[in-house]
């Protein structure tokens, strides 16, 4: 029996062997780390007999397949101190999710967070007791008598709902089973640093028609050492959370009257329309042109560009003199009917429009998280329109931009390659081309890429980009779709160098994501303490003593004449008070002026990040403003 594994080494096997016998094998800590497996690219515990030739890959707890059957088998540990300590509840599901895990249960009196501690303790006793999983089947009804004999009406649904003569699989530790097609670890030994998290409600498979049942947050690590850094990182997070910080420096509000539809206020205006003209300065630069389209267009467009059929559930919908209409969810049909107004050479191709457009989207309540999750947000949209020849270098353009866009907030990013959905629209051949062409733009530029499979867009394959903030959290917001199908169905085309008609290809790309989410990241990202060109006041005036009121103020309109954004607080308060006040509002730099600032016509600038003071002349401390809002330091 030959085994293949993936760095191209090929071992022989006289006879039939489990994946965790063969881990062994191979020497060092390749089977102490390892989580799970997979055979020929199909997922398996590492109990897995292998029988034949075939490709293995053996994931530790670094991978994502590896964190997945960790915490899924934390997951169960839970469930199974659950049953234990409270018999009574009712089992509905409990799968792993980014960092951690969850499960949903179902017990009259609802779980509390008082109540989190002692189910900690007997997931540990469970872990301790070293209890294998074991995976068994059972033809369907006799799974479902299974699963009702255990009083567990949730499990006998799900089995209702799979197909005759399926064979249903469940695991077991200990006393306790579970309905689940796995994959998880050996072991519950193997689970040593857990924490439970919170506590929410959730609908029984997220119909608000359902019940209500109670979920447990959690999450799981091999050692206490990363436990303990992610917990400190979520601390962290909470002091940084942009709900908090956008309330305390008055960026924008989320109102009971407007669920989902964020308030920009004066502060926040300033911060979203500085992002936006650096937008377009960069996009002027690299030769795109900007367009608007209407927030609202008949159902007439959204059938022809799919999104009818594709996307509905996500629209909102009315009725003008007896025509459906949608309030767009995207930008881009509306970017296919300005192509299509006037005919285009091959000459007038690449053509790069932009378009900062205002969108909505129907999210259900409980998924609505701050600027994160939004019913309405701006999306710095751009269509590409071009040859096929051209495909690569646009790509490779757009990427470079976004690169640049990402590096000047001190992001670090991944890449990954999003392929076909199974809710796809084309031919595999258009698929094909337009995801080689993704592919050979990341190999050309040697940026790394990851494949994640079946995740692309309906109408075409895309490039995703998961920036890294300051605290180690990773965001999805840039990203580059290739399209052949929008083109085809709009009927879009360009006279060729022969003479004939030929079909555009379509580049979608955004580089901000949603301009309100990418907010909320920044705000994250630099805990509210924005760099001087981004800040809303980037100077406020302190003048000691009311005598020196007339002095401050006249700092204060040089300020503003000089373009900087300043801000006075003449209160006859202590200075003291002033800093404080003003380093709560996270203001970059403080210009505290008394009777010495005023007799020798300078000011004492205050450092918001080192608490650093310095004196200067006025004209130097503009100038040094100046160069750092030039320079986007």
């Amino acid at each position: 029996m030959k085994v293949s594994f993936k760095n191209g080494s090929v071992r022989e096997f006289e006879q039939p062997m489990s994946i965790i016998e063969i881990a062994k094998s191979l020497g060092g800590s390749v089977a102490s780390n390892a989580c799970v497996a997979k055979i020929n690219g199909e997922e398996a515990d590492l109990r897995t007999v292998v029988l034949e030739d075939c490709e293995l890959e053996i994931f530790d707890f670094n991978s994502e397949e590896g964190k997945h059957a960790f915490r899924h088998t934390a997951s169960h540990i839970m469930a199974q101190a659950i049953k234990r300590l409270y018999p009574e509840t009712k089992l509905a599901i409990g799968p792993s999710i980014a960092d951690g895990f969850y499960y949903d249960f179902d017990r009259e009196t609802p779980f509390t967070p008082d109540d989190l501690e002692k189910i900690e303790a007997e997931m540990k006793k469970i872990v301790k007791e070293n209890l294998p999983l074991e995976r068994f089947e059972l033809p369907r009804e006799e799974a479902i008598a299974f699963m009702k004999e255990k009083e567990e009406p949730y499990k006998v649904e799900l089995i209702e709902e799979l197909p005759e003569g399926e064979t249903i699989s469940f695991y077991k530790q200990g006393e306790y089973v579970d309905l689940c097609a796995g994959p998880h670890l050996m072991s519950t030994k193997y689970v040593k640093a857990f924490k439970l998290t919170s506590i929410a409600g959730a609908y029984w498979r997220g119909s608000e028609k359902n019940k209500m049942l109670t979920r447990i947050y959690g999450t799981a690590f091999p050692k206490a050492s990363e436990l303990d850094a992610y917990l400190t990182m979520m601390e962290e997070a909470k002091k940084r959370d942009h709900r908090k910080l956008g309330k305390e420096l008055g960026l924008f509000a989320l109102l009971d009257e407007g669920p989902g539809f964020p308030f920009f206020l004066p502060k926040g205006m300033i911060l979203k329309n500085t992002l936006i003209d650096y937008w377009r300065e960069l996009h002027r630069r690299e030769g795109y042109v900007e367009v608007s389209t209407p927030i609202m267009l008949n159902h007439q467009l959204w059938e022809t560009s799919g999104h009818w059929d594709h996307y509905k559930e996500n629209m909102y919908t009315t009725v003008i003199d007896d025509t459906d209409f949608a309030v767009k969810p995207m930008n881009c049909p509306g970017g296919m009917l300005v192509y299509k107004m006037e005919p285009h050479s091959y000459r007038d191709l690449p053509m790069r429009v932009g378009e900062l457009g205002l969108v909505h989207r129907h999210e259900k309540s409980g998924a609505l998280h701050g600027l994160f999750r939004v019913r309405c947000f701006t999306q710095d949209d751009a269509h590409i329109f071009m040859t096929p020849e051209q495909i690569t270098d646009e790509i490779k353009g757009v990427a470079r931009l976004i690169d640049e866009v990402y590096s000047l907030f001190g992001f670090k990013y991944h890449v990954e390659l999003s392929t076909r959905p199974e809710d796809s629209m084309g031919s595999d051949e258009d698929w094909e081309l337009a995801t080689e062409g993704l592919r050979k733009a990341l190999d050309e530029l040697g940026l790394p890429y990851v494949i994640n499979e079946g995740d692309g867009a309906f109408y075409g394959p895309k490039i995703d980009f998961h920036l890294e903030d300051s605290i180690g959290r990773t965001w999805q917001c840039g990203t580059i779709q290739l399209d052949f199908q929008l083109p085809l169905r709009f009927n879009a085309e360009y006279i060729g160098a022969d003479g004939e008609k030929h079909r555009p290809i379509m580049i979608h790309r955004v580089a901000f994501g949603s301009i309100e989410r990418f907010i909320g990241i920044l705000i994250e990202h630099f805990a509210g303490k924005f760099p001087v060109w981004l800040a809303p006041v980037q100077a406020k005036v302190l003048p000691i003593s009311d005598k020196n009121a007339e002095y401050a103020d006249k700092i204060y309109k040089e300020l503003e004449g000089a373009g900087i954004r300043a801000e006075k607080d003449m209160r006859s308060e202590k200075i003291g008070y002033k800093i404080r006040e003003a380093q709560l509002e996270k203001v970059p730099y403080m210009v505290i002026v008394g009777a010495k600032e005023e007799e020798q016509g300078t000011v004492a600038v205050r450092y918001r990040d080192s608490g650093e003071n310095v004196t200067m002349t006025l004209e130097e401390f503009i100038a040094k403003v100046q160069e750092e809002v030039k320079e986007k330091k």
